[in-house]
């Protein structure tokens, strides 16, 4: 071997032990729905395991401010992926013709749930009548309430709410000040340190029969039909990193609180032990959109919410990414 061939050898080398990205590699920004939790531990398991660089990608994640914030910035080419509530979308494109869809699915099953303190007298949805209840002005669990108090058979206008900023939720819970609060099944853990040694009651809207979709991952339709094969990658490398984290959460947790040490390892496993009870559907491929399941989706915020224009279930979603 030549001199020169020594040095490029020895130069590749270097390159590769200092993590250099391959020529090709093409750099992205994938947004979350908000901020960076633990339920979204696969995405760094993605990283670290070097699924998404495999694939061809450079991946920076951006903090979110909201599934509506995600799906402007998808929209606006601020970001190629995102992560998004379906529901929030069915809103962008009725009220906003926002042209972003579905290519993935995570939350395969309705995520709201209701949280009370264990044995004081709230254990099922027909004990929330005469209660009161604390949620945030805008938050989905909450303004979808009456979908699940019909499932549920409960009277709507028994409940009494209250609204408060997410933050407080906990304490009033935790204070007795609240009968109980709201918030996505996956942030039990969070909900649970902050009210022990009191233990907590968990009330799933899933429990009642609902079908529709919480969050998965979107594209603009600009990507969707000029990058097809981009996608398909992006799905298939976080689809992996959904199964490793969800074989092994707590090595996700490991993984996940290298990037975001103000995170508890053990709340980062609990949220991720939860996301693969939303996420894992019995005979069908992780990540797989469900046409039923779209349609529910559409059904219950057109029946909730006020639409500018009606969304066909058909646009909602792109079929064919998931492998």
């Amino acid at each position: 071997m030549t001199l020169r061939a020594r040095l490029a050898v020895a130069l590749a080398l270097m390159l590769a032990a200092a993590g250099a990205r391959p020529a090709d590699a093409a750099e992205i920004n994938f947004i979350t729905d908000f901020g960076f939790n633990g339920r979204h531990a696969y995405f760094y398991v993605a990283r670290e395991k070097g699924y998404y660089k495999a694939e061809g990608f450079d991946v920076n994640f951006v903090r979110g401010q909201g599934s509506a914030d995600a799906i402007k910035k998808v929209a606006a080419g601020v970001a190629t992926f995102g992560f998004a509530d379906a529901g929030s979308l069915v809103l962008a494109r009725g009220n906003d013709g926002v042209p972003v869809k579905l290519v993935s699915i995570v939350y395969a099953r309705p995520p709201q749930a209701i949280f009370a303190i264990k044995g004081n007298g709230i254990a099922s949805a027909r004990d929330l009548e005469g209660k009161t209840v604390a949620d945030t002005a805008s938050s989905s669990v909450r303004l979808l309430f009456p979908a699940f108090a019909k499932a549920a058979g409960i009277d709507a206008n028994k409940v009494k709410w209250v609204v408060a900023e997410g933050s407080a939720l906990p304490s009033l819970l935790a204070n007795g000040r609240a009968d109980a609060i709201c918030q996505f099944s996956v942030g039990e853990p969070l909900i649970a340190a902050a009210t022990a040694p009191k233990e907590i009651v968990r009330i799933d809207y899933k429990d009642s029969g609902l079908d529709y979709y919480g969050n998965g991952l979107i594209a603009s339709e600009e990507t969707i039909a000029k990058n097809p094969d981009q996608v398909r990658a992006f799905v298939r490398a976080t689809v992996k990193g959904m199964k490793d984290a969800f074989a092994n959460p707590t090595e996700a947790a490991a993984i996940m609180a290298k990037y975001q040490k103000e995170l508890s390892p053990a709340v980062i496993e609990g949220e991720t032990r939860l996301v693969s009870e939303l996420a894992e559907v019995k005979g069908k491929p992780l990540g797989q959109i469900d046409p039923k399941s779209i349609a529910g989706t559409v059904e219950v915020m057109s029946a909730n919410f006020t639409l500018k224009n009606p969304v066909p279930p058909a646009e909602l979603f792109a079929p064919g990414f998931v492998e």
